[in-house]
């Protein structure tokens, strides 16, 4: 999707006309800047989407703009495009002058349109794939159970059981590292069904959506490898007791069970379902149903409701 606010920096009048028109056309708002005007204080009124900046006439003052922006932390993100007077030319260095992209002079503007594009698609996969596991976040879920919505699918809801007080009792490196095996293992789970979608929602907390058909062996087949893999995490003593002794917020000692998976199946072929909501509320439900087990369990909802 392209933006709707593209800032372009230019003493160029009749370039900036040009992109002005150009961008226009394809449903962006544009502002237009001359590097004699107080750039910094117009960008840090109205944020843009996107900014593209002419360093072909002034390298340095547009190099100045770029490394002002990308040092403060709120406006870090916005992609950058730079004009250069040609790509034939020395290309500059990218670590004094941190581009996301360029594109040469004169300027070819359907290429110039997908450089735009290809910048804010990277940008919304940035935000939204989640940092540790760098599997898609929630907004891509979301889509991901739109589309799902009346196929013959199934979303998976994968949930750690006692996560909590293991991060609190071996701490967060080991915690991390728990999180960044389950992913593994679901995807590769989900990569080996033939196709599907996995996502990380945060936390402890994943989805995945499989044919429906393939929904149990792949449930199957995650608690398997995971409960085989978080052994290791355990000494012998601990895996032989089958609990680790963990404090309360009280200061009182609880046995504390080894960690273990809950996963909800909602077919996506079921009347009742209408809308995200519904699907995030029944999964919720199914996995308070499959942590009654005490070790790793999954639940499918009941077709015929």
């Amino acid at each position: 999707m392209l933006p709707t606010k593209v800032t372009i920096i230019s003493p160029d009048t009749q370039l900036t006309s040009q992109l002005h028109l150009r961008l226009h056309g394809i449903g962006c708002r544009t502002t237009v800047l001359s590097c004699k005007n107080s750039v910094m204080d117009e960008v840090y009124t109205d944020t843009p989407d996107l900014l593209i900046i002419d360093l072909s006439d002034n390298f340095e003052y547009g190099k100045n703009i770029i490394s002002t922006l990308r040092n403060d932390s709120f406006f870090s993100m916005v992609p950058i495009i730079g004009l250069l007077s040609s790509i034939e030319e020395s290309i500059p260095d990218w670590k004094q002058c941190p581009l996301d992209d360029f594109i040469g002079q004169p300027i070819n503007f359907n290429e110039l349109f997908y450089r735009v594009s290809l910048a804010l698609t990277r940008l919304k996969r940035i935000f939204d794939n989640n940092p540790l596991t760098r599997l898609p976040g929630n907004t891509s879920i979301q889509m991901a159970i739109e589309d799902a919505l009346g196929t013959s699918t199934a979303v998976c809801y994968v949930d750690i059981n006692h996560f909590k007080p293991y991060n609190n009792t071996f701490g967060f490196t080991l915690g991390d590292e728990v999180i960044r095996m389950l992913a593994r293992i679901v995807l590769n789970t989900v990569c080996d069904a033939g196709r599907g979608f996995c996502g990380h929602v945060g936390g402890d907390d994943f989805v995945c959506i499989v044919p429906l058909h393939r929904a149990e062996l792949v449930c199957k087949t995650i608690i398997t490898h995971f409960d085989a893999v978080v052994l290791d995490l355990f000494d012998d003593e601990i895996k032989q007791r089958g609990f680790y002794y963990g404090t309360t917020r009280k200061g009182e000692q609880e046995n504390i069970p080894l960690l273990s998976l809950s996963i909800g199946v909602v077919p996506m072929n079921m009347h009742k379902l209408k809308h995200v909501a519904k699907v995030s509320e029944i999964a919720a439900e199914l996995k308070k149903r499959a942590k009654i087990s005490s070790g790793s369990s999954y639940t499918v909802d009941n077709l015929s409701s």
